[in-house]
C-alpha cells in the first residue's frame, strides 16, 4: 500500500497513465447514472494496449465504524524502508 502526501498528484504514474484517458473517453457524455460512468471507464483503450475494466459496486457498507487501537495493533504491517508512514504492506 502506498499513500501520496498531500499535493503530490503529479508522481502518481496511475493518474499519469490512466485518468487522462478516461477523460478523454468520456468526454462531453453527461453521467445520467453510475451504470453510464461504469460503462465510460471500462471503455477506456489507448493505442499501445491499455484496456480497463471496471465494475460497480452496489455494496452498502455501514458508515461510521469505529476500530480500536487493539484492533489495529493485531494488523501485521511492515513498514517500507522510504516513508513507511505512508508506505507499507499488510501481512497474513
Amino acid at each position: 500500500m502506498s499513500h501520496f502526501p498531500p499535493g503530490t498528484n503529479k508522481w502518481n504514474k496511475i493518474e499519469h497513465k490512466l485518468f487522462c484517458f478516461i477523460s478523454k473517453n468520456w468526454r462531453g457524455k453527461p453521467f445520467i447514472d453510475h451504470a453510464t460512468v461504469v460503462n465510460l471507464i471500462g471503455s477506456t483503450k489507448t493505442k499501445t494496449g491499455l484496456t480497463v475494466k471496471a465494475k460497480l459496486d452496489n455494496n452498502q457498507y455501514e458508515k461510521g465504524i469505529k476500530v480500536s487501537d487493539e484492533e489495529l495493533s493485531a494488523v501485521k504491517l511492515q513498514k517500507d524502508d522510504f516513508h513507511g508512514e505512508w508506505n507499507y504492506k499488510i501481512c497474513p
